[in-house]
């Protein structure tokens, strides 16, 4: 505890009014007196949390230094990097940081309102204060290493693609693609500087699902990368309720109230419904797409985002991960219950508790997590002639099971059937 929030404890606790002043003031003035007291220390407690988390979880100025050193000595390249750390034209404004090993920041570029994502190895971070001795990560940029030629980055990148998203026909389109966006001055070669950029980009899994995606209406855009800094659009909207209660506050401030202002902060129905037909829409571009299955392991609200538009944009990738990462992850594991065989925050599979192994398949398909999401944002408000078909069919979806048997047939009418449900809706109007 820092020494000036020791003082204030010290003081407030142990020196309370001298008994003479006590005597000439009223008793309900030094009941007030000690209430603001106790107002003091808890704002004082509550600063000095939300300050230690900043510090914690805001280290952009981290990122910027390492990558621009790496950069002046030779060893990284990027679209980004002249932008960032010579002309000073991208530089970090807001945080929006929710890990410290991986910082997003707000900033603007070229003109756009962009993000700005880095990761911080927590070796990097500095064990004693936000001034703590910045120390170098050399290990992220050994590969490939000098002399390594152009086949054999090829072959790098294919064995480690494969490992990622599966062994796919198109797998070669997609290492086709990684080297095309690795040649930043467009030269038709890729340098040194430029393979260690994107190899390290390709260990971070929304980078590679972001090129996975790249085509995708719902992914978001790349616009640049310096190093493993890279730059993304930035969506209006980072979240489906635009109110949300921390932890910390959680005790003290009923659900229902916050349910209640998010219904009243919400669009109007009919933009809700085109957020929704944008969902589903992404729901299926990751089903079975071109570069195989895609999970959403998170379908929180937060990761939900809409433009100004009210167009989806699944602008957070983090929360994805592919069949061939999940399942590889699952596949051998002990367990003893199904909590266990759980990847990220809700893709889970089931614990054979003989064998005490986890299945390989996850319990939950996307369409069910995304419906159970929709009940709370899509219910409320919706048209008269039409809830009650509504309610039906998302509760109809919410019990869709990962099953192999239901996935294809059953899975692609529920979903089409909630589209052109909505559409119908809304279509030939301002809001189509």
């Amino acid at each position: 505890m820092p020494r000036g929030l020791r003082r204030l404890v010290h003081l407030v606790l142990f020196c309370p009014l001298s008994k003479g002043l006590q005597s000439r003031l009223p008793a309900v003035k030094v009941k007030y007196l000690l209430v603001a007291w106790f107002g003091i220390l808890v704002a004082s407690w509550v600063l000095y949390m939300q300050y230690s988390s900043y510090s914690e979880l805001c280290r952009g100025h981290v990122c910027t230094m390492l990558i621009c050193d790496h950069y002046r000595r030779g060893v990284i390249s990027g679209a980004v990097c002249k932008s960032l750390c010579e002309e000073k034209t991208l530089s970090l404004q807001r945080c929006l940081s929710t890990s410290p090993t991986h910082q997003v920041y707000s900033a603007v570029w070229k003109e756009k309102a962009v993000l700005v994502k880095c990761g911080i190895e927590e070796s990097m971070r500095g064990e004693n204060s936000p001034d703590s001795p910045l120390r170098h990560d050399n290990s992220l940029y050994d590969k490939p290493t000098r002399g390594t030629s152009m086949d054999e980055f090829r072959a790098m990148l294919h064995s480690f693609l494969k490992d990622s998203v599966g062994e796919q026909s198109s797998l070669s389109t997609l290492v086709t693609r990684v080297i095309s966006l690795a040649d930043v001055n467009g030269d038709g070669k890729v340098s040194l500087a430029e393979a260690k950029s994107v190899w390290a980009l390709l260990q971070i899994n929304e980078f590679v699902l972001m090129v996975a995606l790249q085509d995708k209406e719902h992914a978001p855009h790349l616009l640049g990368f310096c190093g493993d800094l890279y730059v993304t659009e930035r969506v209006a909207h980072s979240a489906l309720f635009r109110l949300e209660v921390p932890g910390w506050l959680k005790p003290v401030f009923p659900e229902a109230l916050s349910v209640a202002f998010n219904q009243w902060l919400a669009p109007a129905w009919p933009r809700r419904a085109r957020i929704t037909i944008g969902l589903l829409e992404f729901v299926e571009e990751v089903f079975h797409g071109i570069y195989g299955s895609f999970y959403i392991c998170d379908a929180s609200p937060r990761r939900v985002s809409y433009n100004t538009k009210y167009d989806f944009k699944m602008a957070d990738l983090q929360s994805i991960a592919s069949e061939a990462t999940v399942k590889g992850f699952l596949r051998g594991r002990t367990c003893e219950a199904n909590a266990d065989c759980t990847y990220g925050r809700d893709c889970m599979a089931t614990c054979d508790r003989l064998a005490r192994q986890c299945n390989v398949e996850v319990v939950q398909p996307n369409l069910a997590k995304v419906c159970a999401l929709l009940q709370d944002f899509l219910l409320f408000g919706a048209p008269s002639d039409l809830r009650e078909d509504l309610e039906k069919q998302l509760r109809t979806c919410v019990t869709l099971s990962g099953l192999a048997s239901q996935m294809e047939v059953h899975h692609s009418l529920v979903l089409n059937n909630l589209k052109t449900l909505l559409w119908k809706k809304i279509s030939n109007t301002k809001y189509s």
